[in-house]
């Protein structure tokens, strides 16, 4: 039986910048390591490959030396060829059009790769036209649509098509956030080409829906009814995002547009936080978490909000987390479920099926959680 060849390719520096509260990864990696940050993006391609045993006989990996793959081939030990050579252990946005090049030289059916929009732009810039390509996120943003909505998922698709299952391919754009202008709280984003990505039911995610857009008077009512309700001695963890940004102002409290934010006794507490200070004014005090959804992707955990990781999320407690949403915003998902990307495949299983969703004054609405 002839093998099917999948070229693999981790960017190791994705996702860095997230739990350190830098808004990305490009450039900071070793700030981001200075300040605690563990590098996710191997044991999150380790979450994809899981869903590839099953047809592991019929599968020969191409990738490139050390941890832009053969590492983790080697621990997990899927049959694999080493193609070109790294000329440093941390690899770089050139060893990554490299890698993509000679992937494609040695003929590979599908090129399924780790990281963020930047790894993605690297991608761009080398894949021929027509070269089908498949990301598993693994960046601290992510608004291009050549992702899957998992690890998970990632791997599931892979293995579909593998497997002789009837695959369509499609476009998906390529985006990507200006990092210098995101951590002075402007969000810039740019297209920059495109790429041919199996598309298939729920497993892809969406380009996300630009525009800072706040329904004013939604917000405004939200307001009072949290002012209203507020917990004494309680710690609030806002979350990044325009809703929770605009639900701030109108309490009169000065937030941060894109960082994580702390707020107790209706005074903020932490601003900005990294996902170390935030376990830590967490871990032993009652605490809330408020998190909105990206408009059109509907991911409420796992992009660009990293501070919030598992362990955090564990600490505050899932019966603590409120989605806060206009019904705008929901409107532009059209039914697709929200979703949960935190890195740790036992914990989004333990979402509920159903969230409670902050949609006006006293208004409360259940919406689905899909993984």
């Amino acid at each position: 039986m002839s093998r099917f060849h999948l070229g693999l390719i981790i960017n190791p520096l994705a996702g860095l910048g997230g739990p350190a509260g830098l808004k990305g990864s490009d450039g900071v990696a070793e700030q981001a390591l200075a300040l605690g940050s563990q590098p996710l993006a191997a044991m999150r391609t380790r979450t994809a490959l899981e869903c590839l045993r099953v047809v592991q006989d019929r599968l020969e990996f191409l990738t490139f030396p050390g941890p832009m793959g053969a590492d983790l081939l080697a621990e997990m030990g899927f049959s694999f060829r080493v193609v070109g050579e790294l000329d440093e252990r941390v690899s770089s946005a050139a060893d990554t059009r490299k890698a993509v090049e000679q992937l494609q030289d040695a003929g590979v059916a599908l090129i399924l790769f780790a990281g963020g929009d930047g790894t993605a732009r690297d991608i761009c810039a080398a894949v021929r036209d027509g070269q089908p390509v498949l990301g598993i996120p693994a960046g601290v943003k992510i608004q291009s649509g050549v992702y899957a909505i998992s690890p998970r998922a990632a791997g599931e698709l892979a293995a579909r098509l593998i497997e002789g299952g009837l695959v369509r391919l499609a476009s998906g754009e390529v985006r990507d956030i200006d990092e210098h202008a995101l951590r002075e709280g402007r969000v810039t984003a740019r297209w920059y080409g495109e790429l041919t990505v199996p598309q298939e039911g729920g497993y892809m995610q969406q380009v996300k829906q630009g525009g800072v857009e706040s329904e004013e008077l939604v917000l405004s009512d939200l307001a009072d009814w949290l002012q209203e309700s507020w917990e004494s001695d309680v710690r609030y963890v806002f979350g990044p995002g325009s809703t929770l940004h605009g639900l701030a102002q109108n309490l009169g409290l000065e937030t941060t547009l894109l960082g994580v934010d702390v707020i107790e006794n209706a005074q903020v507490i932490a601003r900005d936080v990294t996902e170390a200070q935030l376990f830590e004014l967490v871990a032993e005090h009652p605490a809330r978490l408020l998190v909105t959804a990206i408009g059109g992707q509907g991911h409420i955990i796992g992009r660009g909000n990293q501070q919030i990781s598992p362990r955090v999320l564990r600490a505050i407690g899932l019966d603590h987390l409120r989605v806060v949403a206009t019904k705008r915003k929901l409107g532009t998902l059209e039914g697709r479920p929200l979703l949960v990307d935190s890195g740790d495949v036992q914990l989004d299983d333990a979402f509920p099926d159903v969230v409670r969703v902050w949609a006006g004054y006293k208004e409360e609405l259940l919406y689905p959680v899909g993984r």
